[in-house]
């Protein structure tokens, strides 16, 4: 039954995946990439993109909001 559930979950993100650009974020709070402090994120939407501040939706729906008090280094690619 776990087979069948995930072969059509499997199929649904594919045929989102038709419709929605999906993007990979990768955030470092400070100037060094490989530190302990870089994240990475699957987004569905930006909401706003500033130099300190970020707000977006992932994947799974959650809201996200990331502040950075000098400043954030992030890239974004298109998936």
């Amino acid at each position: 039954m776990s087979e069948i559930k995930q072969k059509i979950k499997n199929f649904w993100n594919w045929f989102k995946g038709l419709f929605i650009t999906y993007y990979k974020l990768r955030v470092s709070y400070n100037h060094t990439w490989g530190d302990a402090d870089d994240q990475e994120y699957v987004v569905k939407k930006f909401h706003k993109k500033q130099e300190k501040y970020l707000s977006f939706t992932t994947q799974d729906g959650e809201l996200v909001e990331i502040r950075g008090a000098n400043g954030l280094n992030y890239k974004i690619e298109e998936l």
